[in-house]
């Protein structure tokens, strides 16, 4: 187990996807995520193997949930700055998580 302080260092935010692209150059099927946490976060960039439910076009002003406070990390060409939040559907094909609302970009999830 873990205590709540354990937890409070994960910083999760709440940011909208700017742009979306293909990744074909990605080991397994991906997409490269450009997601607008505003204020001093600002734009970030990610990549995340969600193809099975999403297509680029469709997640232009979708808000995810995103640990912004991992460190960056090289993923094929890509620099991953955040790590999308999402969890496996019954075939273990990733379903990101957003808000059921809109909220603000950079709201911090409590």
């Amino acid at each position: 187990m873990i205590g709540y302080e354990d937890f409070a260092k994960v910083d999760i935010r709440t940011g909208t996807i700017t742009r979306a692209e293909p990744f074909p150059e990605a080991r397994k099927p991906a997409i490269k995520l450009w997601i607008d946490f505003g204020g001093d976060l600002g734009e970030k960039r990610s990549s995340a193997q969600i193809t099975s439910h999403y297509a680029p076009e469709s997640l232009v002003g979708r808000q995810v949930l995103a640990v912004v406070n991992f460190p960056a990390r090289q993923i094929g060409k890509v620099m991953s700055e955040v790590l999308v939040l999402g969890v496996p559907d019954a075939t273990g094909e990733v379903v990101l998580i957003g808000p059921g609302h809109a909220v603000p970009n950079g709201g911090r999830l409590f």
